[in-house]
């Protein structure tokens, strides 16, 4: 054995690093061994795939919202549009916004899924990159752009709906929320296919290396040759991209699209993305770690039911997590240092 070898076996366990980097997953754990034992109903299987498919859309929104955290940014217009989208799918599937409360099918002259699929994405998209093009040509901060962009694509989704939901789509579209393949939901196969998508991009491309330059330091990448706005734009337009996806599976799931829809989804992705590790000063962070904080919240609201705890009080136990996740994680960075 090498002297380089010998010391690094003799080396002691940085336990801070340790739980800097397993933390959540401990978590994790943790809390689903004391819902077990609290209530044996918490590992049926049937209520561990309800939680993963619950997960799966507000996951699809936090892997978007990952990759504008590394980069220092923030989102605060998911929730909303995630309901412009899911909107703008129903009225193409159904071929209109006439009828809106038909629950028989598709209407006479929708143009069907994929049609309703591309509507959603188109949506998101171009909303993502509108934001994005906000923030780096008129120098507002993202809080701003985004907190504004909060209320314009509610006042839009009321606008385009005139208040009202649009209901009942055909078979094929409810697929993609309610479907099964074999016995593991539609939606969760959709979340982790996309979730490998994203780890392989940020971990592996030249594209994801460059997503954390820019937050670990804006100038020096811009100094580095890097096209940093075009890079900030790209970060907002791939979140809108995420939230059409959600919104469509939201609205095949729930049969329906309302202008309600998405409220309070950016306390629950921001919290899963920062409970899963990512830092919100930029340049650290994790798809596998979103994908742990976004269970890690499924689990804590679905044991909370099972208990009887009520909403009111989830959201209080969400927001008490997510301070104290940023804080945990402020003094495992200076400790490990």
């Amino acid at each position: 054995m090498s002297a380089i070898d010998e010391a690094a076996r003799r080396r002691p366990v940085n336990l801070f690093r340790v739980l800097k980097t397993f933390g959540p997953l401990l978590f994790l754990l943790v809390l689903m061994a004391v819902f077990a034992l609290v209530n044996p109903n918490f590992l049926n299987p049937t209520n561990l795939f309800n939680v993963m498919r619950q997960i799966s859309i507000t996951g699809l929104i936090a892997l978007g919202m990952t990759f504008v955290i590394l980069t220092a940014g923030i989102d605060l217009s998911v929730g909303s549009l995630v309901a412009l989208a899911g909107m703008a799918a129903a009225i193409v599937a159904k071929g209109g916004a006439a009828n809106t409360l038909s629950l028989g099918g598709a209407a006479a002259g929708g143009y069907g899924w994929f049609a309703a699929l591309l509507a959603a994405l188109c949506v998101g998209t171009l909303c993502g990159a509108i934001q994005g093009l906000a923030i780096t040509r008129l120098k507002v901060p993202p809080f701003v752009v985004t907190l504004g962009g909060l209320t314009i694509f509610r006042g839009l989704t009321l606008t385009l709906s005139n208040g009202g939901p649009i209901s009942g789509f055909d078979a094929s579209m409810r697929w993609f929320g309610t479907g099964l393949v074999g016995p593991v939901p539609v939606p969760v196969v959709i979340f982790a296919a996309a979730a490998l998508l994203c780890h392989l991009v940020l971990r592996y491309t030249r594209y994801g290396r460059a997503v954390y330059a820019v937050g670990g330091n804006a100038e020096a990448a811009r100094l580095s040759g890097l096209k940093v706005d075009a890079i900030l734009v790209s970060v907002y337009l791939i979140v809108g991209f995420f939230c059409g996806l959600a919104a469509f599976v939201l609205a095949a799931r729930l049969n329906s699209a309302e202008a309600v829809a998405g409220i309070g989804y950016e306390l629950t992705v921001i919290s899963a993305v920062v409970i899963g590790g990512t830092s919100l000063f930029g340049g650290v962070g994790t798809v596998g770690g979103t994908v742990i904080g976004a269970a890690l919240i499924g689990v804590l609201v679905n044991g909370l039911v099972l208990n009887n705890v009520s909403s009111y009080t989830q959201q209080v136990v969400i927001g008490l997590i997510l301070i104290l996740a940023v804080a945990f994680d402020r003094w495992l960075k200076a400790r490990a240092r």
